[in-house]
């Protein structure tokens, strides 16, 4: 019986009190003496990384949030939490029970890894904590990697800015139902309250300072996860989640900070630390230092392989001090985006597939973006763009290893887009080896505006470029055998709380048929349009994209 939407709404903004129960713990395991003053579970719960016999479950316990020491209130010793998994969203089937500890050492943060389960299935979970209990969440096992389901509904989202907007569209998301989730990127955001500020102003503000040390990015993580409508977006499916840069600073790239910093690894390792403790990934991502293995692969059954990358541990710095440019480094063949043991690891997954589309979820535009009219191209250093030999190996990796069907999935750069994909983008005419879907902000730089025609200015001269809305939202997409269609969902505002969404636009990609084919325009009934075609728009975006404010 699928979760009912005023179920979820309900369980995603409050936690049912009362649960007694005792949870037997492993041999040794001391339990936490003396109560809670208060309900725990203020930052809802989370699944992810779903195989065909499990998941990860994921709850961290705070009775005060928003504390300084990122620590969430809680007392220095370890709580027990019990946990239970259902076929039935009231608990009436329990299939699994157990308990484990909440330690300080990771800010009270509970991963319950399970395997063993059915393929295919939906559960329903939930914690407990002395008398105190989690709201509920929904989540799934994958098919088994022989099987080829009639269809998988799978959204994708990137670019959450607290300050910049409420997070309405990750509720939207979540009153779809998806069965999939994929978090592509800026998860949360560094910056101290006042320095990145959209236009019209911010209408809420980051707690603590900017984020540095380990305390500070706990903090920061767990006031995103307050936020009602995030955790009913995470509470409604399992996630699949990289991380790009705001979930450190502005553009980094591998040991390179955007500024000269020397504390930069110490900053680095503390952002990794928080980073696993408020996501839902598996223990194989627990990160070393400076290090964290976040490059991974969700199966689907034989529908779809979904090739989750890493854009930002490995690659070689930007070229020319970042920015849009005409870069000699852009061409050098020397230079990586994902470096060489995860772009072999790629490769030998597209030979190795035998899905029928093969989705790279990453973050940085992928296909070329030329901002300049004349002769010279003028491309983001900080997007493939800056590493085209990177970016040719990899398509031309697909090409040869005879991939069905190869997606493109991006967050980043604050706007929708979809374009196709190429070989040579210096010729128009060459044939289209591949499909890119990029999906808007849920919040990052503020309302933004409809674009009534659909396409960008840079179109004119990037004919691959076949959409584009300055909108905030995410993309829907419902994946068959026999293709992949994708709305692009969008908000009108999210300045205040509340808005509408509605599907902006709608394309399919066919079966063996790399590309794009429009099935859907649709402007949001009596809004107001934006003319198109000014001058400021390419530059606006070149702005949001390229420049820390």
């Amino acid at each position: 019986m699928p979760i009912s939407r005023r179920t979820l709404l309900l369980s995603s903004a409050v936690g049912a009190a009362g649960a007694t129960t005792l949870w037997p713990l492993a041999a040794g395991a001391a339990p936490h003496r003396g109560p809670l003053r208060s309900d725990p579970f203020t930052l809802g719960v989370a699944s992810g990384d779903p195989e065909p016999d499990g998941f990860v479950l994921w709850t961290r316990l705070a009775v005060d949030p928003l504390a300084e020491d990122g620590l969430g209130g809680m007392p220095d010793r370890a709580i027990r939490v019990g946990w239970e998994l259902a076929a039935d969203e009231r608990f009436h089937r329990v299939i699994r029970r157990g308990a484990t500890l909440a330690r300080p050492g990771s800010a009270h943060a509970v991963h319950v890894e399970l395997d063993g389960l059915s393929p295919g299935r939906e559960f329903f979970y939930r914690f407990h904590a002395e008398r105190y209990t989690s709201p509920t969440g929904r989540t799934r096992t994958t098919p088994p990697h022989w099987a080829t389901p009639a269809s998988l509904a799978m959204s994708f989202v990137s670019c959450s800015q607290y300050e910049h907007g409420y997070f309405t569209a990750y509720r939207r998301l979540a009153e779809d139902e998806p069965e999939l989730i994929l978090h592509l990127g800026d998860y949360q955001y560094e910056y101290q309250a006042g320095t990145y500020v959209a236009p019209g102003g911010n209408p809420r503000d980051h707690q603590g300072p900017e984020t540095v040390t380990l305390a500070n990015y706990r903090q920061r993580h767990a006031q995103y996860k307050t936020d009602p409508d995030l955790q009913a977006a995470h509470a409604v499916a399992p996630w699949a989640v990289v991380f790009d840069d705001h979930e450190i600073e502005n553009n980094w790239a591998d040991e390179v900070p955007e500024q000269p910093d020397p504390n930069f690894p110490a900053r680095r390792a503390a952002a990794f630390q928080a980073y696993y403790e408020n996501m839902p990934l598996r223990r194989t991502s627990i990160p070393r230092g400076i290090d964290m293995q976040l490059y991974r692969r969700v199966r689907w059954g034989r529908l779809a392989t979904f090739h989750m990358l890493d854009t930002r541990q490995f690659r070689d710095d930007q070229g020319c001090g970042d920015g849009y440019k005409d870069c000699p480094a852009a061409y050098d063949p020397a230079r990586s985006i994902t470096g060489a043991e995860q772009e072999a690891w790629l490769l030998d997954g597209f030979h190795r597939s035998s899905a029928r589309w093969d989705v790279l979820g990453q973050q940085v535009f992928f296909g070329q973006r030329d901002n300049n009219a004349g002769p010279a191209e003028v491309v983001s250093m900080d997007s493939w763009d800056g590493y085209q030999a990177s970016r040719q190996r990899i398509t031309q990796g697909w090409v040869d290893a005879g991939v069905r069907n190869p997606v493109v999935l991006t967050g980043d750069v604050h706007a929708h887009w979809a374009d196709e994909l190429k070989l040579d983008y210096d010729d128009p005419t060459s044939r289209t080896v591949g499909t890119e879907l990029v999906c808007s902000s849920i919040t990052s730089t503020g309302d933004g505006v409809d674009v009534p025609s659909g396409t960008h200015p840079w179109t004119a001269w990037n004919p691959h470029l076949k959409f584009y809305n300055n909108q905030r939202g995410y993309v829907r997409t419902t994946i068959t055998p026999d293709a992949m269609t994708a709305d692009f969902v969008v908000l009108p505002y999210v300045s205040r709380p509340g808005a509408p969404a509605h599907t902006r636009a709608s394309f399919v990609i066919e079966d063996r048929v790399p590309g794009l084919t429009k099935i859907a325009d649709s402007p949001a009934p009596g809004a107001s349009l934006r003319a198109e075609g000014s001058a400021d728009l390419g530059a606006e975006t070149v702005r949001q994209e390229t420049e820390r404010p």
